[in-house]
């Protein structure tokens, strides 16, 4: 959307886990489905991917952080 207020760009961790690895910087160019971050939950590892084509806006944790379900892990700019 046009729109700044949309969540579109949000992306949160689907359960309480670990943060085991984050494969991009703030500032780096994205396109949808690009794995961002890999998250250990339940044993098992999770690829958070991107959702559309844009820009790393914001990283708010690195890897070795414990996460609640539902926390931002990153936010992504339009292009």
């Amino acid at each position: 959307g046009a729109s700044g207020m949309d969540d579109e760009g949000e992306l949160t961790a689907p359960m309480p886990g670990k943060i085991l690895e984050v494969l991009v910087e703030e500032g780096q160019r994205v396109s949808s489905g690009d794995p961002l971050m890999i998250m250990e939950a339940m044993k098992m590892e999770h690829r958070i991917v991107a959702s559309h084509n844009g820009i790393v806006d914001k990283i708010h944790y690195s890897a070795g952080e414990q996460v609640n379900q539902g926390a931002e892990l990153l936010s992504l700019s339009d292009e």
